[in-house]
């Protein structure tokens, strides 16, 4: 294998797998939207040892009318930071609300008080320290060299090659872009 034909296959790969992952990121939202998919970090070790600290959990809004005990769900508190618990006792409230009690695993007393909710997001799987590199991740810094480093491989990528015998990158053409003789 000549180190033109390594070149052009290191850049295909390249390529194809930035595609791979632009397509992965595209069905990741899609799903996220339709099926009302997100992403929670934890921050404290209230829901220890099951969720520790750090942890990255994927969370699913469901009706309040849903939510069983034992399930752990994240509810919005109105001028406060969301709250995730393990739910302790559901009863009815008006309407499609629901009154929750909840308690962290770690916790020895439930929540100071109980939750009125009409909806929540069930918490569908966990996983322990993601949440760490995931935050890094969102930082500007990291995301604008992030940009610069995937517009810089897609230049590369695409970037026309000329030499003996290639035309300037379009098919069909000879060097000076005239077409070629059938």
């Amino acid at each position: 294998m000549t180190p033109r034909n390594a070149g052009r296959r290191v850049r295909e790969l390249l390529l194809n797998l930035a595609a791979a992952g632009g397509a992965v990121c595209i069905l990741v939202v899609i799903a996220a939207v339709v099926f009302h998919i997100s992403l929670i970090l934890f921050k404290t070790g209230s829901m220890s040892p099951a969720i520790p600290a750090g942890s990255l959990a994927v969370v699913r809004e469901i009706p309040a009318a849903e939510v069983r005990v034992g399930d752990v769900v994240t509810v919005d508190r109105p001028g406060k930071l969301p709250i995730t618990h393990r739910v302790q006792s559901v009863a009815p409230g008006t309407g499609e609300a629901r009154t929750i009690t909840m308690r962290g695993d770690a916790n020895a007393e439930p929540d100071p008080a109980p939750y009125v909710v009409e909806r929540v997001r069930l918490v569908a799987w966990s996983v322990p320290g993601l949440a760490y590199p995931l935050a890094a991740a969102a930082n500007p810094v990291v995301l604008g060299a992030t940009t610069v480093g995937v517009a810089a491989l897609v230049t590369w990528v695409l970037w026309p090659r000329t030499g003996p015998g290639q035309g300037a990158g379009i098919p069909g053409t000879r060097k000076g872009g005239r077409h070629a003789a059938a």
